[in-house]
């Protein structure tokens, strides 16, 4: 169960990762009435027929988990997105990638919560498989302005290893940092 809007960026950003793409470039928006996201890939793709199987809950492929009977992160997007007054949409084309956005409307109850962005974030560049990882940031609320966009190959260029403790904990520092610039 996804209990943040982050919950579900997180899921959609690592199948992205899982696709065998070498380049995630993920989007997120927020303003004081919308909170929208794309994740989009260069990966695998996906023919018709398995974009079908990827909105239906009772259908998987079996290769990614095969211990799995269900999948459920695309359906959880799915409804999540339209029980709370927004919408979704996805592309796929096979040996080409995949693009998946949504949007909420933050005001409507039955959105969840954004939640831990700057640990979003922390975790996508901590994904194993792509090359390079793009986030960026928009954000326009409460009369605060902010956009930046942040590459994994610059993190790693300045901080060597990201899974390495120290460098973590910079990195958490970093987004953070950022997150609350003007």
């Amino acid at each position: 169960m996804h209990f943040t809007l982050s919950d579900l960026v997180t899921d959609i950003t690592q199948n992205a990762s899982e696709s065998g793409a070498a380049l995630v470039e993920l989007d997120v928006r927020e303003s004081d009435r919308e909170f929208r996201f794309e994740v989009r890939d260069n990966g695998k793709g996906m023919s018709r027929e398995e974009l079908d199987r990827a909105k239906d809950p009772f259908g998987t492929d079996g290769q990614k988990h095969p211990e799995r009977k269900v999948g459920l992160g695309i359906p959880f997007l799915m409804q999540t997105a339209s029980q709370s007054g927004g919408g979704w949409n996805l592309q796929s084309e096979k040996s080409r990638g995949t693009t998946v956005s949504a949007w909420f409307d933050t005001t409507n109850v039955d959105t969840p919560p954004v939640g831990d962005l700057p640990g979003l974030f922390r975790t996508v560049f901590l994904f194993p498989g792509p090359e390079e990882v793009v986030v960026r940031r928009f954000f326009d609320k409460d009369g605060r302005k902010n956009n930046y966009e942040v590459r994994k190959s610059e993190l790693t260029e300045a901080l060597g290893d990201l899974e390495d403790g120290s460098s973590l904990a910079l990195l958490d520092r970093y987004l953070r940092s950022i997150e609350t610039e003007d």
